[in-house]
């Protein structure tokens, strides 16, 4: 348990944060949805309109810190490879 004001103060911004860093984490993950359930339907145009939303999303959370800007890179270029694979 906190005792002194600055650690009470602490805890109160460590759960903004963390309520924050939740919310950017739900809404990234949102987006990656739409995308598999667009590629799972085999709708190309779906997958690359759910795409291009979902990558500045995923984007965002690396520059807000929710992922490491390394796994976010990943994510994306995962998702594209898998959208442009069922272009063919």
């Amino acid at each position: 348990m906190a005792n002194t004001a600055s650690a009470k103060k602490a805890v109160r911004k460590i759960a903004l944060r963390t309520a924050v860093n939740k919310s950017r984490k739900s809404r990234m993950r949102t987006y990656v949805r739409k995308v598999e359930d667009a590629l799972t339907t085999g709708d190309h145009t779906a997958a690359l309109a759910a795409f291009r939303q979902a990558e500045p999303e995923i984007v965002r959370a690396a520059q807000k810190g929710v992922l490491h800007r390394n796994t976010a890179s990943r994510k994306v270029s995962r998702l594209a490879i898998r959208v442009k694979a069922l272009q063919a």
